[in-house]
C-alpha cells in the first residue's frame, strides 16, 4: 500500500455500501471490465476474513461517480484503508500484494 493520505472522514452513507467494520474498513473502487479488480476483491476479502473487526466494501466507480470525482478517484482498482473512525489512513492504486494489505491495517487498527 502506498504512504498516508491526508484524512478525510467516510461513513457508510458517503459510500452507499454495507456497514463499516468496527477496527477497519477495506474499501475498493472497482470497474466491470478490470482485471485486476478482480485479484483485488479476492485479496481484500481473505484479509477481511483473517482480520476481526475488517469490512471489505467494493464500490462500482463508475455508478458512484460523484463520489468517486470526491475522492480523487482515477483508477481502478484504488483501494482505501479506513481506521475505525472512518479516516483515510493508506490509499493505494493498482492491485495490492496480501502483505501490503495486511501491513496498512497495522496503521488503522491501533487496539
Amino acid at each position: 500500500m502506498s504512504e498516508p493520505v491526508t484524512p478525510a472522514r467516510l461513513d457508510a452513507a458517503d459510500l452507499g455500501a454495507g456497514p463499516l467494520g468496527g477496527r477497519a474498513t477495506l474499501v475498493q473502487f472497482s470497474t466491470a471490465f478490470c482485471q485486476p479488480c478482480r485479484a483485488t476483491r479476492r485479496i481484500l476479502a481473505d484479509v477481511a476474513a483473517l482480520v476481526e473487526g475488517v469490512a471489505h466494501l467494493e464500490i462500482d466507480a463508475e455508478a458512484r461517480l460523484d463520489l468517486t470525482r470526491r475522492l480523487g478517484i482515477s483508477r481502478t482498482p484504488t483501494v482505501l484503508v479506513l481506521d475505525a473512525e472512518g479516516r483515510v489512513v493508506r490509499r493505494a492504486v493498482g492491485q495490492p500484494r496480501r502483505a501490503d494489505v495486511i501491513a496498512a491495517l497495522g496503521a488503522a487498527i491501533t487496539d
